[in-house]
């Protein structure tokens, strides 16, 4: 579900000018309270990055602002000049992610994940998934000697200085311990706690200025969230944790593979874990090639987080094509590798099973459950759009599962939406319990 209607509310012109300076004052305050143990270069990037983050989120303002000015807001005109600063704004922000990378990139990553986004933005932000500039293999090398406390040559067989992965906190080098065993390390990039506390505090200046422009946004909140989920993701350790816990969940499950973590080689900053080969789970051409069915693998995905979700209480909070490889067997068998496993959220018993219930209502056609479920999760009148968001039917449907819509039905469906604005999707969407949103993240 997704509506793209905004209603805005401008600042002043002095108010935006007063609020920018401040986020640059910010961004500086920031910056130079990390030169303490830390290289003065460390700080003077921090602050570029923060001035190249103040003037994009300015520019990106002031399209909003006069591109809209004088339009009616239930116009096809405003509708179709919003589309448009919609699609500018999103490859401006495109291009500050690519500029500033490292928590800039992750942040990209979590908006283009949020239902409540326009789809000009999730769209153009999602291919930040697949881009990161990999660190010079000398600063790597000091990371995992300093965490490892021994020499690459004493530790390993063999070491590829090229990595096999990069990502925007960490990249994957390919290894061969010294009982030739093939390994997968991960190493943390170098700096990455001090810069995390610049952009985080610069984010927070920016999230207050944006918004005066969309009230009807809850910034703040998003960034505790981003904020929140990029600490786990910094503890290898706990992705090490996670990691175990979810390979005992699964050891019976011969079509799902989690990699085996080996314990003295991981430290908060270096992981070290079994390398496993595969493509992405969303390539459909090497699945072509290995004779894998694709409907085969998208239904042992359903059920491994749908396993996840319903049984365990224990969901991976990035579910994205690049942390799930299909890995061919031969003979048109497969199992699915999982990996990342940094973020997890694990949910509360009473919502685990008030979620089942949802679901068995969703699936029975059981309008009054799912009305009274909504009551229970705090949504009150929008409960009504439980089955939209799952089912694509509207809570009068009384079509099975699986069975197309009928004319009458598409027709009701779409004139609910037309009247739903921004307000009533964030309004929605916060009063949801968190655990339900990191569900909506793996749907």
């Amino acid at each position: 579900m997704r509506v793209d209607r905004f209603r805005f509310k401008f600042p002043s012109r002095g108010r935006s000018s007063l609020l920018l300076s401040a986020a640059a004052a910010a961004a500086f305050t920031a910056a130079a309270s990390s030169t303490s143990g830390e290289s003065a270069s460390l700080a003077a990037d921090g602050i570029i990055r923060s001035s190249r983050a103040i003037s994009t989120i300015a520019f990106v303002v002031a399209d909003y602002k006069y591109s809209l000015r004088g339009l009616p807001r239930d116009s096809e005109d405003y509708l179709f000049k919003l589309s448009e600063v919609h699609l500018r704004s999103a490859k401006k922000l495109l291009k500050l992610c690519e500029a500033n990378g490292g928590f800039y990139v992750k942040a990209g990553q979590f908006v283009s994940s949020l239902r409540q986004v326009p789809k000009e933005y999730t769209s153009t932000l999602s291919c930040l998934q697949d881009k990161a500039t990999p660190y010079n293999f000398a600063d790597i090398k000091v990371v995992i000697e300093r965490n490892l406390g021994k020499d690459l040559t004493t530790l390993f067989l063999a070491f590829d200085e090229q990595p096999v992965a990069a990502a925007s906190i960490a990249q994957v080098h390919h290894g061969v311990l010294n009982n030739k065993q093939e390994v997968a390390i991960k190493v943390q990039y170098p700096g990455l706690e001090q810069r995390m506390k610049i952009d985080i505090m610069t984010m927070a200046i920016l999230s207050k200025s944006i918004s005066k422009v969309f009230p009807e946004f809850r910034f703040e909140r998003v960034l505790r969230q981003f904020q929140q989920t990029m600490s786990l993701e910094l503890d290898f350790l706990q992705e090490a944790n996670n990691s175990q816990r979810v390979a005992t969940y699964f050891r019976k499950n011969k079509a799902v593979k989690v990699p085996i973590v080996f314990r003295d080689l991981t430290t908060p900053q270096v992981l070290t874990m079994e390398f496993c080969y595969g493509q992405k789970v969303d390539d459909l051409d090497y699945l072509q090639e290995v004779g894998i069915n694709p409907a085969k693998v998208a239904k042992t995905l359903m059920e491994l987080f749908a396993e996840m979700i319903f049984v365990h209480g224990f969901v991976h909070g990035d579910p994205h094509p690049g942390n799930i490889l299909v890995s061919s067997q031969g003979n048109g068998r497969f199992n699915l590798v999982l990996l990342d496993h940094g973020i997890y959220r694990e949910l509360d018993e009473e919502f685990r099973v008030d979620y089942c219930q949802l679901w068995r209502a969703l699936i029975m056609l059981d309008s009054r459950k799912i009305l009274d479920l909504g009551e229970k999760f705090g949504v009150g009148k929008y409960s009504k759009y439980f089955p939209v968001i799952f089912t694509g039917r509207t809570i009068e449907s009384k079509s099975a599962l699986g069975i197309q819509m009928s004319k009458e039905e598409s027709k009701h469906l779409k004139d609910e939406l037309r009247y739903l604005t921004l307000e009533d999707l964030t309004s929605f969407m916060d009063s949801l319990p968190p655990d339900f949103l990191v569900i909506l993240r793996t749907e």
